[in-house]
């Protein structure tokens, strides 16, 4: 899919919008915000949904999976500090839309997505974009990709009881991760970092995600 220039310039009244609406909830990050003006959110949800895509609330995008709400990917991006020098891992690539905010604002970034179709069609969508210095892959992303790390920030788009040791194991001394913690009954969002082995916990607000399906993290079904 290579998106056309009309097809890019659509919603930008909308676009603007949301900006104005997540800074007003506390998001003050220049990159982070310029970022989001950049990036058309409309592309990565479904025709039916374009209307609503810059509304500041989370749509489906099939297989039980959805597009976060640009408040949350606001301060996921945020509170990951990015400076444009990173490599970051990010766990879920679901729509792309995280993925592209993240390619906005780092280095280099490596996305793994367990859903075969939603990460063929993100890789699609963000190919025809013109995002060059992103990896993919198809894989269980609680194993995280182990053999291009270590990298310097993680960004976590689903809920489990915590961080699985495979991927505290692949970021840096001193890097962050943030993540999504707990399940269907009440989930926070933290942003850890780590010191030596440990992890240094800071509560960032109450959220809701998908659960992070995998070997690591929580069996199908639960």
């Amino acid at each position: 899919m290579n998106p056309t220039a009309h097809s890019l310039q659509k919603y930008v009244g909308h676009r603007q919008k949301m900006i104005e609406e997540i800074i007003d909830r506390g998001i003050k990050d220049l990159r982070v915000i310029e970022a989001m003006s950049r990036v058309p959110r409309h592309l990565f949800v479904r025709d039916s949904f374009h209307h609503k895509a810059y509304g500041d609330h989370p749509l489906p995008i099939g297989e039980s999976q959805t597009i976060s709400q640009p408040y949350v990917v606001a301060a996921m991006s945020e509170t990951l500090q990015l400076t444009g020098e990173e490599r970051v891992l990010e766990i879920g690539t679901g729509s792309g839309y995280q993925t592209a905010i993240l390619s906005e604002l780092a280095a280099q970034v490596f996305t793994i997505e367990r859903v075969k179709s939603l990460g063929r069609q993100a890789k699609q969508l963000l190919d025809g974009l013109g995002y060059t210095h992103i990896n993919y892959k198809i894989f269980d992303g609680t194993y995280g990709w182990r053999e291009l790390g270590p990298y310097d920030a993680m960004l976590i788009s689903a809920a489990g009881p915590e961080v699985p040791q495979a991927l505290v194991e692949q970021v840096k001394d001193g890097g962050r991760i943030i993540a999504p913690i707990g399940d269907d009954q009440g989930q926070e969002l933290m942003l850890y970092t780590k010191r030596g082995k440990r992890l240094r916990p800071k509560r960032i607000g109450d959220c809701f995600f998908v659960p992070l399906i995998g070997k690591y993290g929580v069996a199908e079904g639960k």
